[in-house]
């Protein structure tokens, strides 16, 4: 019989300074999903070089009208980076479909909240990311048994109101620790 999964969905991923993908150096992850089947999440500390949402609103050939408001475009993962996913407050819900996530988050992936971004009536507090970062069945805990990652209990303030940059020493000292004693190298007692 196997151990019931234990969820981290909600949670931060913090990457360690030994992450073998650089892709992930420095990252700070919110897990919208965690289960038996794999996990995904979306990078809050990445953003999208060259591309803010004008352009995002431009590929979609649809007019939304001119943008009341604007957010910037962080790259979410490298899985299907096509595809945009908007991490924002609670307090929103799309008509079409919104994933809730515990601690005060919602995730929407439909064209509707961008259309609500721009009219200036979407979500409290939102960010826009291209792709999302996604592990298969039993990944992620391997990873994290390898010290790739650490996991955080997910704040509103962590993930939106912090300058990037400032992410992932936060996320950290939520925890307690200092980055400047990290190692990149575990170790076995």
């Amino acid at each position: 019989m196997t151990a019931p999964l234990l969820s981290l969905t909600g949670k931060l991923l913090i990457s360690m300074p030994g992450m073998g993908d650089p892709r992930f150096a420095h990252s700070v992850i919110f897990l919208s999903s965690h289960g038996e089947d794999g996990a995904m999440g979306l990078m809050v500390n990445k953003p999208a070089q060259g591309i803010g949402m004008s352009d995002v609103l431009d590929q979609l050939s649809r007019d939304f009208g001119p943008a009341k408001h604007q957010l910037g475009v962080h790259f979410g993962g490298p899985v299907e980076t096509g595809r945009g996913f908007v991490l924002h407050s609670d307090e929103y819900r799309s008509a079409l479909h919104t994933l809730r996530v515990e601690g005060g988050f919602g995730m929407t992936a439909t064209l509707d909240v961008l259309e609500d971004i721009a009219k200036g009536e979407g979500p409290d507090k939102a960010l826009l990311m291209l792709g999302y970062a996604g592990w298969g069945p039993g990944q992620l805990e391997s990873e994290i048994a390898q010290n790739g990652w650490l996991t955080a209990d997910a704040t509103p303030e962590i993930v939106f109101d912090l300058p990037d940059a400032d992410k992932w020493e936060a996320a950290l000292g939520s925890l307690g620790i200092d980055p400047l004693v990290l190692s990149a190298t575990a170790g076995r007692a």
